[in-house]
């Protein structure tokens, strides 16, 4: 079965942390092991595949991750995938727009990963998915984007995430 256990709400798929307890301010989740994936050699295509599926029965069961764009958000133990980092999913029972929207950028995502390490094993479909960026996407990106920088790293003193250069050191 896909499904590891059962939560407190909802059957939790293998490759993701479970909810152990709430204390009305504090959420007690299992360890997930493996190491994030930008640590790791390249995956192979069955990891993809893997992860493919963990993200669609996410979605399935009504939940958009929503920060999947964060390589170590990522883990991965041996050839398995495992997500962490739950604190700006969505949750919906309706599965209405705004959902849609978010669980197809889970998946335009997951295709990004893909293209970094593993470019030749694109599909058609995904290159289509990473070429169409949704308005909502782009509207973030010009307007938004900017704003929540200067707030995070010039007031918060948030520091900047470089991407390659910075698992160099």
């Amino acid at each position: 079965s896909d499904v590891c256990s059962s939560d407190l709400v909802l059957a939790v798929p293998c490759g993701v942390p479970r909810l152990l307890g709430f204390d009305g301010r504090v959420l007690h989740r299992s360890v997930l092991p493996g190491t994030p994936l930008f640590t790791t050699s390249p995956p192979s295509r069955e990891f993809f595949r893997r992860a493919l599926r963990l993200v669609r029965r996410l979605h399935r069961a009504g939940i958009a991750h929503n920060d999947l764009a964060k390589e170590a958000n990522w883990l991965r133990a041996d050839d398995e995938p495992g997500v962490v980092d739950f604190q700006l999913a969505v949750r919906s029972r309706r599965r209405g727009v705004w959902f849609r929207y978010l669980a197809h950028e889970d998946l335009r995502h997951l295709a990004k990963h893909k293209r970094t390490y593993a470019p030749d094993l694109l599909t058609a479909r995904e290159r289509h998915m990473l070429g169409a960026v949704p308005w909502p996407t782009r509207l973030w990106r010009s307007g938004w984007k900017p704003a929540y920088r200067a707030v995070t790293r010039g007031l918060l003193g948030w520091r900047e995430r470089r991407g390659p250069a910075e698992r160099l050191h």
